[in-house]
């Protein structure tokens, strides 16, 4: 009886978090137009749906049957999470195609995640190597988060950024390595840019390059017009 009270309680667990990701999709897609389709027809809540019944048994030490499960699911929906992830609920796996999520991620409540995304590994180690997000975070499409990395609250990890040390909480954070260019504040969404040198070296440049090509106009008309002036000098010459 102990053991059909737990299955019980885990069932409703299930049921109640999967509505919580279809609510949070139909509040955060634009394109989700009713309940019926999120939950038909969305492959983010589809992986969960099977992460939750992987991890529950990855718990459990059941041996092979969770991994054959996340295999599953990456052929199903091109979306592979580790048994062993945590993820809060609710969560949105946005299209989802390419998205990898390692073993010992943890993930808040109230994330958005966008296709491509990938939370990785750097150590061989059997210790926390993954990234952990805080709540309210959010991942463009493309971006690599690498590492026992803290990802904190509110942060926003922009499309193809790539991060190797933690995030402070509130922030905006792009390029090649990650770096945070803004931070916002929360209860207005006001947000303060940060000096970014690199961006203004190369716009900079944009305007030298752009000054450059008028004064060659300038001095390709000159010539012209002096050409035109001395039609018997150019046809003796």
């Amino acid at each position: 009886m102990a053991v059909l009270r737990r299955f019980v309680e885990w069932y409703w667990s299930f049921v109640d978090d999967t509505w919580a990701d279809v609510e949070f999709a139909m509040e955060r897609d634009p394109a989700a137009t009713n309940w019926v389709e999120v939950l038909l027809a969305y492959p983010g809540v589809h992986a969960q749906m099977l992460h939750r019944v992987s991890s529950a048994l990855h718990r459990l030490g059941v041996p092979v049957l969770p991994r054959l499960l996340s295999h599953w699911g990456r052929n199903s929906t091109g979306i592979e999470i580790h048994p062993g992830a945590q993820i809060a609920t609710p969560c949105l796996i946005d299209h989802g195609m390419g998205v990898v999520i390692g073993e010992t991620a943890k993930i808040g409540r109230r994330c958005h995640l966008h296709q491509g995304v990938t939370l990785g590994g750097t150590s061989t180690m059997r210790t926390q190597r993954h990234p952990m997000f805080g709540d309210d975070v959010l991942v463009g499409a493309g971006a690599s988060i690498i590492g026992a990395v803290t990802i904190g609250n509110g942060a926003r990890i922009g499309a193809g950024a790539v991060v190797v040390s933690n995030v402070p909480q509130y922030s905006t954070v792009v390029g090649v390595p990650g770096h945070v260019v803004a931070y916002y504040d929360p209860g207005d969404d006001t947000v303060l840019r940060l000096p970014d040198p690199e961006h203004d070296r190369i716009e900079s440049l944009e305007v030298a390059v752009s000054e450059l090509r008028l004064e060659l106009r300038r001095l390709r008309d000159q010539v012209a017009d002096g050409a035109e002036d001395r039609p018997g000098e150019t046809a003796a010459g």
